[in-house]
């Protein structure tokens, strides 16, 4: 295991970090690669300066590989020295070569195309942070160049150039299990399918959703976990209900829906009649309004013999 040996001459708990880094070098590194340095900045006031791979892969949830490539950055850029050994002598360091490096990729003529076709999409020359993002997917996230080249021209397409961008798209799609080009395309077309359907539900037009309308969207789908169906059928009530677009209203139906365990259509209308149902029991029990006395009711009644009346009428 690697050991990497710190030494600092004065000892303090504050960590100090030049404005120089923050202007010149943090803006262009992958934000992992900034942990990783700020880490072991930390550790230089620590009583022993000495930290494992593997100790900063656990403080900081990464894989050692991760870790590894970060170092390589940051020796890359001229901001780190550092000696590693073994702990014990029975286990070799792992040689250069077993190190996964940027270099290592950029000679893999699939690789160098994919940079190519990259800077296309992009209208741009890549910069070190955009190398280091496509080296991630490819190598942590083990995306092929087909899918990394696809990724890149549905971002782009969509009006996304920023690599930040394509990265969180990247981590989606990731986490959702897609690994080939054709599953990319088919969750995208559903994906797509379903903002459209809701902005027609609402009768929005001509224009893409907004990313605070994305969110919603995405919630509905994979938090509350609803069908197209239901979703639309909540952007109609919603319509129905206030005369106008609302994402907020909409998303009190469903979150409503989502407590009462709703999962089809059937469902809705059995909560419909239930409500409906309660309404009419509440409107039996209610006691029974008493009429309020006006200047023509603010008297006595009067009872009256009519064959009495009758008879006086035929007297005169």
């Amino acid at each position: 295991m690697k050991k990497l040996t710190l030494t600092n001459h004065m000892q303090s708990d504050t960590t100090i970090l030049k404005n120089e880094f923050i202007d010149k070098y943090m803006t262009k590194a992958n934000g992992e690669y900034v942990k990783v340095y700020l880490l072991l900045l930390r550790h230089l006031n620590a009583p022993s300066g000495t930290l494992t791979i593997s100790k900063i892969a656990d403080i900081l949830d990464h894989t050692e590989k991760d870790v590894i490539r970060a170092l390589n950055y940051w020796k890359r850029q001229g901001l780190l020295e550092y000696e590693n050994h073994s702990d014990t002598k029975k286990q070799a360091a792992p040689s250069q070569a077993d190190v996964p490096d940027i270099r290592q990729y950029k000679s893999r003529k699939e690789f160098k195309e994919l940079l190519f076709v990259a800077e296309q999409y992009l209208g741009k020359t890549l910069s070190g942070t955009d190398v280091d993002r496509i080296t991630y997917f490819y190598d942590t996230l083990h995306m092929s160049t087909d899918l990394i080249e696809f990724l890149i021209e549905y971002c782009v397409e969509n009006g996304h150039k920023s690599m930040h961008y394509i990265q969180k798209v990247a981590l989606s799609w990731h986490e959702r299990g897609i690994t080939t080009v054709d599953e990319a395309k088919a969750g995208t077309l559903t994906y797509n399918r379903n903002c459209y359907s809701v902005l027609n539900a609402f009768g929005i037009k001509g224009r893409a959703p907004a990313a605070s309308e994305l969110a919603y969207i995405k919630r509905w789908n994979e938090e509350y976990g609803f069908s197209l169906e239901l979703i639309v059928e909540a952007c109609s009530r919603t319509m129905n209900s206030i005369h106008q677009p609302s994402f907020d209203y909409a998303d009190s139906i469903l979150r409503n829906w989502s407590e009462k365990n709703v999962r089809r259509l059937e469902d809705v209308r059995a909560l419909d009649a239930g409500f409906l149902k309660e309404k009419e029991r509440k409107k039996k029990q209610a006691p029974k309004s008493i009429p309020s006395k006006t200047k023509f009711n603010n008297f006595e009644g009067r009872s009256y013999d009519m064959n009495e009346l009758e008879r006086k009428l035929i007297q005169q």
